[in-house]
């Protein structure tokens, strides 16, 4: 099961997103966009795992204490760099809290040998956004620089574009819960299940 850890986003700041998707993608016709339904803000993937071990998954997230979190989504950015992009995303600016839980889940499925059966415990800081495209070469989108790097104009059209208007706002939402999700991955695109949910505050 490829499985990963996130929040959901509120359906009026969905709302929002899928508008602006829908007025800027035509300037970037070859990126891959995202389907605004399977928007998310992760907080840690963690990659093919047995179904056996779905049940300690649950039970060790059952036990992070939290509070909700308020986060407000404005703003956009290229991850690795603005002159060699490969994933075009929304900011998010939310309280510390955020990166604590983030810290937190990431301990939690350490514990758990995570890191043995796949994704090894995070060696960067937490920088939450959600994706909105990637480029639309073969490439993963891989936010992480990587040796060969070059300018690329996967985006400069969109670039151009946004650097005329006024930085975006997507609105504020409270996050009561997180969720464990599962990835399916198809020619259409990945679908995301909810397996379980995780409240806030208790």
């Amino acid at each position: 099961m490829r499985l990963f850890i996130a929040l959901d986003i509120d359906d009026g700041i969905r709302a929002q997103i899928a508008q602006f998707i829908e007025a800027v993608q035509a300037f970037a016709p070859e990126a891959r966009w995202m389907k605004p339904e399977s928007l998310h803000v992760t907080l840690k993937f963690i990659g093919e795992q047995p179904e056996s071990l779905l049940a300690e998954i649950e039970s060790a997230l059952r036990t992070i204490p939290a509070a909700p979190i308020t986060i407000h989504f404005r703003g956009y950015g290229f991850f690795p760099t603005a002159t060699a992009p490969r994933v075009f995303w929304i900011g998010l600016q939310a309280p510390p809290e955020l990166i604590s839980l983030a810290a937190c889940v990431d301990e939690k499925m350490n514990a758990l040998g995570i890191a043995k059966l796949g994704m090894a415990k995070e060696d960067r800081p937490y920088n939450p956004h959600l994706t909105l495209a990637r480029s639309g070469t073969r490439s993963s989108g891989n936010p992480r620089a990587k040796k060969g790097d070059r300018p690329n104009r996967a985006f400069q059209q969109l670039q151009e574009k946004l650097s005329a208007l006024p930085l975006p706002e997507f609105g504020t939402m409270t996050a009561h819960e997180f969720f464990l999700y599962r990835s399916e991955l198809s020619p259409k695109g990945s679908r995301y299940t909810k397996l379980a949910r995780f409240k806030l505050g208790g």
